[in-house]
């Protein structure tokens, strides 16, 4: 049976037995503030099984704040959150640590996994392999190039399974190229793994190009929540050869590009 896990520490059942749960994410009227100052109005949000949603939003909209009480790492004032198990966070900085070799820092996402040190050593060289690192086992973070640190992240992110992947602007720090590549590389893990997603980014593109649905959080609350057409490409393999750009997409992202304030957006 899917559990839920609450901020309260209550565990519901989502799911009968045998069936996975309906949601990664369930957000009902959470209001936070920090110092009287409103930060999250009333959020009600949901993320399917497996689905992708970006999050975005102008600076100090909320977007790191929802994704911080969907973490765990911080308490709604009012409302209710809930998680179906342990979310997995990879944030734009990588946060690997120095003194662990990768795939030292791999093994520890495993810390709440009762496993043991072969069976860790396994899995995690088995995610390394899927994030394309196998050669990159017994290097030390400060050898690894910018994009090869976040896949690191990722694959620490990844290695227990988790139901939801929580995304703090992971690729906002990386050129476009390894932008592009790290794009590819996410849709992969995600059509391996079927994870729910929230994916906080300011890239209005990157999350038309990633995401089923974008939502736009303003002063707090979510102030539109618009489905993506042909989300990932037709077969959503992600290597680039079923990208097919839907007629909407012009359309939806000036939308977007209004509700985030920015005055005659270009196509």
């Amino acid at each position: 049976m899917t559990a839920i896990a609450t901020r309260d520490l209550e565990v519901t059942a989502s799911s009968a037995p045998g069936e996975t749960a309906a949601y990664a994410a369930e957000v009902d009227n959470a209001s936070l503030s920090y110092v009287d100052n409103p930060v999250l109005r009333d959020v009600t949000l949901r993320v399917g099984a497996h689905e992708i949603v970006a999050l975005i939003g102008r600076s100090g909209s909320g977007k790191s704040t929802l994704l911080r009480l969907l973490a765990g790492l911080s308490q709604t004032e009012t409302g209710t959150v809930r998680t179906a198990g342990y979310p997995a966070v990879s944030f734009q900085e990588p946060r690997l640590f120095p003194w662990r070799t990768v795939l030292q820092n791999v093994g520890f996402g495993l810390v709440r996994e009762k496993v043991g040190k072969s069976e860790a050593k396994e899995r995690a060289r088995t995610t390394l392999d899927e994030v394309g690192l196998t050669d990159k086992t017994g290097a030390w973070p400060a050898q690894l190039s910018g994009g090869q640190a976040q896949r690191v992240s990722l694959a620490r992110a990844l290695v227990a399974r988790p139901q939801l992947l929580l995304l703090d602007e992971p690729f906002g720090a990386l050129d476009a190229l390894t932008r592009r590549t790290m794009h590819e590389l996410l849709i992969s893990l995600w059509r391996d793994n079927r994870f729910g997603a929230l994916l906080v980014t300011h890239d209005v593109d990157e999350a038309l190009r990633l995401a089923d649905r974008v939502v736009v959080l303003a002063d707090g609350r979510i102030v539109e929540d618009i489905a993506v057409p042909n989300p990932r490409g037709a077969a959503g393999r992600g290597d680039g050869s079923d990208d097919v750009v839907d007629p909407e997409i012009p359309r939806l992202r000036a939308e977007l590009l209004t509700a985030l304030g920015v005055a005659n957006p270009a196509h």
